[in-house]
């Protein structure tokens, strides 16, 4: 008889370790994490005709860099990819199935300004966890910064990577005069991707279809503006910078250059 309730012990016992097993499992399996890329924009202080995400820089366009990062990352389940209507078929002919971007599920396009955008993308989310919304404009992002934007925004639900500003910062008033000088060692130059919790940012998101979203210059001041969540800042890069005027192109180049010796 006690070899019996023995026996049905370990049977429960080993079972229980099965459903915990298959519990875990599914928890890993459920986690998904989507990177938004945007990629919309017109790119008119860079002059000329072609589109600032589509300029090449070494080998590939600008665009490709921060999309082979996402495909490369084992953080990143799917991509989906946002940019003008008029861009549509050359992303999916000339980026995606040129390059085998397999994880770009969807081409969708923006809307009038960035947060239009942001906001499309969300709506074309499934199954997410976690979003990471980035620039595509910012070609230097790396796993690195993928990682510790996820850690970031596990904390709260809310993430921005950025680095410390190398310069000193004054805040003028409305007549053009300096008002006020921030202790550096405060201020950040925000990068992306900025990381969130899906559910928190398309509520702050939803919560902001209503107002005046003028004065919105990234994703993070919605959640702020709309949730209140503490956001938390993350290291990212003094090379992931955005690429806006012919400089920037110089510079993007120089990287490359650099990362090739």
């Amino acid at each position: 008889m006690g070899f019996e309730c023995s026996a049905e012990s370990a049977s429960w016992g080993t079972l229980r370790e099965e459903v915990s097993l298959k519990e875990n499992q599914e928890e890993k399996r459920m986690e998904r994490s989507v990177a938004i890329v945007l990629a919309a924009g017109q790119g008119s202080r860079m002059g000329g005709s072609v589109k600032k995400q589509f300029l090449r820089i070494g080998s590939y366009p600008v665009l490709y860099y921060s999309l082979q990062c996402f495909q490369n990352s084992e953080n990143i389940q799917e991509i989906i990819l946002v940019t003008g209507e008029d861009s549509i078929t050359y992303c999916q002919k000339e980026i995606v199935d040129l390059y085998g971007f397999t994880k770009v599920t969807r081409i969708i396009p923006g809307g009038k300004e960035r947060y239009d955008s942001v906001y499309a993308g969300l709506l074309a989310c499934k199954e997410c966890d976690y979003v990471f919304i980035h620039d595509g404009a910012r070609p230097f992002i790396s796993e690195e910064i993928i990682k510790r934007g996820l850690d970031g925004a596990k904390k709260t639900g809310a993430c921005v990577v950025g680095m410390p500003s190398k310069d000193t910062v004054k805040l003028a008033d409305e007549n053009g005069y300096v008002k006020e000088t921030p202790a550096r060692n405060l201020v950040w130059t925000v990068q992306t991707p900025q990381v969130f919790r899906y559910s928190l940012i398309r509520k702050a998101y939803e919560s902001m279809q209503s107002k005046d979203m003028t004065a919105v210059t990234d994703d993070a001041c919605v959640v702020e503006q709309e949730t209140g969540v503490k956001i938390w800042l993350a290291e990212g890069s003094y090379k992931n910078i955005k690429i806006t005027t012919p400089e920037d192109l110089l510079i993007a180049k120089a990287f490359l250059e650099e990362e090739a010796d």
